[in-house]
């Protein structure tokens, strides 16, 4: 499930997947890919861009298991035991507020964040972009490998906004994360996918 999760969001090549999983050695990451391959869950395509790198991705059954994630991630957070100050890769962070996601309460029309994550776990680690779109009938969040017009845009390591989602710090109280744009959009997505539920963001807020 932790190759699986790293796929969920989109296709990876093999490197890509090595430096998300901390501590896999290539041998049994390629263990794990030939037998998800084998058993239909994941698949192997060549890329069309630069380079005409492989690389592996989802098939549409294997893309079915977002919701044991979700399912899981919905059991685990009301564990004492859950780690909240472990580090994670962006596409990690992202699958917790997809889990957890909620219609917004900002009114009618779309809102879009940009949501700019470095791995907090490696100095060299290139930024990820994600665009969030937040409605009154659902929030979604997708990786985005064009640029987009949004309403706001952060920028922030995974520690920190993995403080911000699962801890309920606000934002403003992280001098790291950067925010331009409409803070009220970005407290609204943090409303909307906090894992401590709707406007636990407002109320640390006004602690």
């Amino acid at each position: 499930m932790i190759v699986v999760r790293e796929l969920l969001l989109g296709p990876k090549r093999f490197t890509d997947i090595q430096r998300d999983v901390v501590g896999i050695g290539p041998a049994v990451l390629t263990q794990r890919l030939h037998d998800l391959e084998a058993s239909g869950i994941v698949q192997r395509r060549r890329w069309s861009g630069p380079g005409r790198v492989d690389v592996y991705e989802l098939t549409e059954w294997g893309a079915g298991l977002e919701a044991v994630n979700t399912a899981l991630s919905l059991w685990a957070v009301a564990s004492p035991a859950l780690p909240r100050d472990a580090d994670m890769s962006p596409d990690t962070v992202v699958l917790a507020m997809r889990a957890h996601a909620r219609p917004a309460s900002g009114g009618p029309g779309e809102r879009r964040v940009a949501l700019v994550l470095t791995d907090a776990r490696r100095q060299d680690a290139p930024p990820v972009t994600y665009v969030a779109r937040l409605t009154a009938q659902a929030t979604t969040i997708d990786r985005s490998p064009e640029p987009q017009a949004t309403d706001a845009q952060v920028s922030a390591s995974t520690r920190d906004w993995k403080a911000c989602v699962i801890g309920g710090v606000p934002f403003e109280r992280l001098p790291a994360v950067h925010v331009s744009g409409d803070r009220a959009t970005v407290r609204e997505l943090l409303d909307a996918t906090s894992l401590r539920g709707p406007s636990s963001s407002h109320l640390h807020a006004e602690a």
